[in-house]
């Protein structure tokens, strides 16, 4: 008889409160409280009412003295920022990964952990590819974080990575409210930053991540500007 396997964790429920925030299942504005919440999840009070302190915190939500707490809605602004200070951190980002790679090169025995990463974003950019091409463009907000997250695993920096994970929610949020007008052209930018960053092309990898965050910046800022 076969060992008994252990479920697989259920989400915290800030994670899921999360998740359908940035899949728009719980849209910008939208009144949410307790009650409605713990009905959705299945949960009890308690753990919602600590989640959505947390998401206040984060920013995903919106939480007023005797007036309750709403989806939060995206600020130009603050997404203005948000895409600034990820144009330096993914820029140093794709540089250090390019840098690494060399190294890694010039080695002649590549790290396991850094092949494995390496060979995993292969995985994501072709799951991605296949997601874009069948219009599935839901799908391309998590591979989009997992590529990005990816690309700072193969700089082997710690701070970097943390910066980003910091940023991640956001990030995949912003994505997918965007995922409709350029994830496909956003998506088609990730091979030739890979590209540049397997080539040990430190210059080159920074300015292509630094040029792929620049034109989603003029997108998502640009459409918010038309009301759309």
């Amino acid at each position: 008889m076969p060992p008994a396997v252990d479920p697989a964790p259920e989400p915290a429920i800030s994670d899921r409160i999360r998740r359908d925030i940035i899949r728009g299942e719980l849209v910008p504005g939208a009144k949410i409280t307790e009650a409605a919440l713990a009905a959705r999840y299945g949960s009890s009070r308690v753990p919602v009412r600590e989640a959505l302190r947390a998401l206040a915190v984060e920013g995903f939500v919106e939480s007023r003295p005797y007036a309750g707490s709403r989806v939060a809605r995206l600020d130009p602004d603050e997404a203005g920022d948000l895409f600034a200070v990820r144009e330096t951190v993914e820029g140093a980002t794709a540089r250090r990964a390019a840098e690494r790679s060399a190294r890694q090169a010039a080695s002649g025995t590549p790290d396991p952990a850094w092949w494995e990463t390496r060979r995993r974003l292969g995985e994501i950019l072709a799951a991605g590819d296949s997601a874009a091409a069948d219009g599935r463009l839901a799908e391309l907000p998590e591979l989009n974080l997992a590529f990005h997250r990816g690309i700072a695993e193969l700089a082997g920096s710690v701070s970097l990575q943390a910066l980003l994970a910091q940023l991640a929610g956001k990030i995949e949020w912003l994505y997918a409210s965007d995922v409709g007008f350029r994830g496909r052209d956003s998506w088609s930018e990730h091979r030739p930053i890979l590209a540049a960053v397997d080539a040990g092309d430190a210059r080159g990898a920074e300015q292509l991540m630094r040029d792929h965050i620049q034109r989603s910046r003029q997108s998502w800022l640009s459409r918010f500007a038309e009301g759309s």
